[in-house]
């Protein structure tokens, strides 16, 4: 059954365990999570009896504002969604999607329920996963290749660039469970780059005692831990880059970058320098109150300054329906990541939530893609997507007379 007003008890963060995401339209992720491809559409009880139109939701962003303008003309005649192809490499990794799952960090909420039913589903629908390397690492990828087919997705293990240590990442790479992916070349390890108030976690005083020089007391019985600093030119980034590579010859090289304002030189360095893929995030995750307001890009003005990507461009920040998928992969991003989103839907339904989200998110983009009259994801580009004009690109009535 499509989503209806009744279910309102269950869209206020009523999953397994309550969990919350502001920023993220909650109600519609659980929603999806639910009912899968039906939300994709207004609720079926009230056709016949509501007249449809836009909403009058609040934009968040410059990306929300901008909008999908289908040609009339379209050279390439489709019959219907049925031909538009969504597989998608992704940072060398065979995708049934433009999507993959973000690295779900290594807060409390991203525990190993939440963590293991993410995986396990991202696994079934074939898309790669991105998990941060600690304690559960090994038994996250043990339960993302039982259920992932031969040949598609791939797992990508993230440390900071600054405190990386190869001997865990050999580890995983040693690691039996892990071979199939290693034969397969499914395995990335990703270095995370850029300022850092990513990775910032709230301890318990217990584990905060153990390691208690590297933490600030902030929280009474709780220790704030804090992400290292920016790395400080480019050789470093282009070394590190090149170190890893040289260690690693059969593992794939990601990189993930915060929203910086230098992120155009930035992405151009990790890709020459040979990354397969260069994730710019978008700034989530638990932070000094002010900064996912007012620190970082905006999506959209990363997407501007990076202009032509010279590789394999990922995004994340607010995804979870097709429209703004469709624009990141417009503007040059290959794929998005789902970060927020899945928790909320694996909270919604252990078993099946991210696979109903995932499968609405292709409907719609099948939907989209189509109706610009293109093939795939691959074909989007800047044409398809109109966005507001600046002050300073509108020209008033005299202007005009006098050019």
């Amino acid at each position: 059954m499509p989503h209806t007003e009744g279910d309102a008890s269950r869209d206020r963060g009523d999953g397994v365990s309550g969990l919350t995401a502001r920023g993220v339209p909650e109600d519609q992720v659980r929603a999806r999570a639910r009912d899968g491809a039906a939300c994709a559409f207004p609720p079926v009880e009230q056709y016949g009896r509501e007249l449809f139109g836009a909403s009058a939701g609040v934009h968040t962003d410059e990306l929300d504002t901008m909008r999908l303008v289908p040609p009339v003309f379209v050279p390439r005649h489709l019959v219907g969604r049925g031909d538009v192809d969504l597989t998608t490499v992704v940072g060398g990794f065979r995708s049934t999607a433009p999507v993959f799952l973000s690295a779900l960090g290594s807060t409390r909420v991203a525990g190993l329920d939440l963590g293991l039913a993410a995986v396990r589903q991202a696994g079934a629908l074939g898309i790669p996963v991105v998990i941060g390397a600690g304690t559960s690492t090994l038994e996250l990828i043990r339960a993302y290749t039982a259920t992932c087919p031969d040949g598609w997705g791939g797992v990508v293990v993230r440390q900071r660039a600054e405190t990386a240590d190869a001997g865990v990442w050999d580890l995983v790479r040693g690691d039996p469970a892990v071979r199939s992916l290693l034969d397969d070349g499914r395995l990335a390890f990703e270095l995370e780059v850029g300022p850092g108030h990513s990775g910032t976690t709230a301890l318990g005083a217990d584990r905060a005692a153990r390691i208690a020089d590297a933490f600030d007391p902030l929280f009474g019985d709780r220790a704030l831990r804090s992400g290292g600093s920016g790395t400080r030119a480019e050789e470093v980034l282009r070394e590190r880059i090149r170190l890893l590579r040289n260690t690693f010859p059969f593992v794939r090289t990601w990189v993930k970058l915060t929203p910086a304002r230098d992120v155009g030189s930035v992405v151009r360095v990790a890709w020459r320098a040979g990354a397969d893929a260069v994730t710019v995030d978008g700034g989530t995750g638990w932070t000094p109150s002010g900064f996912p307001d007012h620190g970082g890009l905006p999506l959209a003005e990363c997407l501007r300054r990076i202009r032509e990507p010279e590789g394999c461009l990922l995004v994340t920040g607010r995804m979870w329906e097709g429209g703004r998928v469709a624009k990141s992969v417009a503007l040059g991003a290959r794929a998005v990541g789902l970060g927020r989103a899945a928790l909320l839907a694996v909270d919604e339904d252990p078993e099946e939530g991210l696979v109903r989200l995932v499968e609405c998110l292709a409907l719609e983009l099948r939907l989209l893609i189509g109706s610009v009259g293109k093939c795939a994801p691959w074909a989007l580009d800047a044409d398809d997507v109109w966005s507001r004009p600046s002050p300073e690109q509108i020209l008033l009535p005299e202007q005009v007379v006098r050019s």
